[in-house]
């Protein structure tokens, strides 16, 4: 007997992005994200936003949004938005409770800013400590990406240390997307997760690299395109799944349909259902 989770309908791969900083490059990367029917995640600085009415001088690449900006491109997009600390800090570098502050007054902005709730977030730097991921717990948050890569496609078990398939600049992202798409999944589930900043497609004059890779892995069928979020959640129910001793029996406790492959069979179980496989 062998159990495997799958994701929504059944599909054994899902793909999301993490992209960090809200910078006006977000707005073709999102255009070219909802043109193939990609889903991700932006990690946001709200005590970093520009003042309205800037204006850059020619050339320059980082190019943070203002506040009204920010509101008007993320909220309703269909995309999350995350934590990224209130003010970009080195977090692990910071007294513990001035951490926090980051932390937490940068959720609380972009609860009040977008009207949801906010559980993600994204290191600022990607660096971290034990007592940054303990903070991040104290302050609600349940995910949080590095800059760590792990060039495979794996399920994420600590979600606080939460490593990426890679960064869009790698040289294996070709090889990867291939590999993702062509690959025929019989047991263990697949998740591509790719991050990093939208102003380096600028940057490096290559918007043809997401344009590519957004085409190639996008609409279809067999995969679940979602929010970092999204995915935590659905992961997260799943793993709260109740088997009986035997195995043959399945419990879900959760609010969401799940489903997983018994064997050979694949298996869907209601919110808050009990049935026999």
């Amino acid at each position: 007997m062998n159990i495997f989770m799958r994701f929504p309908e059944g599909r054994a791969k899902a793909l999301t992005l993490s992209y960090d900083d809200g910078v006006e490059q977000d707005i073709k990367l999102i255009d070219i994200m909802n043109k193939y029917g990609l889903k991700g995640t932006f990690n946001l600085n709200s005590g970093a936003y520009a003042d309205e009415g800037t204006v850059y001088p020619e050339g320059h690449i980082h190019r943070r949004m203002t506040e009204k900006q920010v509101t008007e491109l993320y909220k309703n997009s269909g995309h999350e938005v995350a934590v990224h600390a209130l003010t970009h800090a080195f977090l692990d570098q910071l007294p513990t409770h001035v951490a926090i502050k980051e932390i937490l007054e940068d959720r609380e902005n972009l609860e009040k800013q977008f009207g949801t709730m906010v559980r993600g977030a994204a290191y600022p730097y990607g660096t971290m400590s034990d007592e940054v991921v303990e903070a991040l717990k104290l302050c609600g948050i349940v995910y949080s990406r590095t800059v760590v890569s792990t060039n495979d496609f794996r399920i994420p078990r600590d979600w606080l240390r939460l490593a990426a398939t890679c960064h869009h600049n790698s040289p294996e992202l070709q090889n990867l997307a291939k590999r993702f798409v062509e690959d025929k999944i019989e047991w263990t589930p697949y998740l591509f997760y790719l991050w990093g900043h939208s102003y380096e497609f600028e940057e490096n004059n290559n918007w043809n690299l997401i344009e590519d890779f957004a085409k190639y892995v996008g609409n279809r069928d067999d995969i679940w395109y979602a929010t970092n979020i999204e995915i935590y959640d659905y992961i997260d129910a799943y793993n709260r799944l109740i088997f009986s001793a035997d195995g043959k029996c399945v419990k879900n406790p959760s609010s969401r349909k799940i489903w997983f492959q018994y064997s050979e069979k694949l298996v869907e179980i209601e919110a808050g259902a009990m049935i026999e496989i």
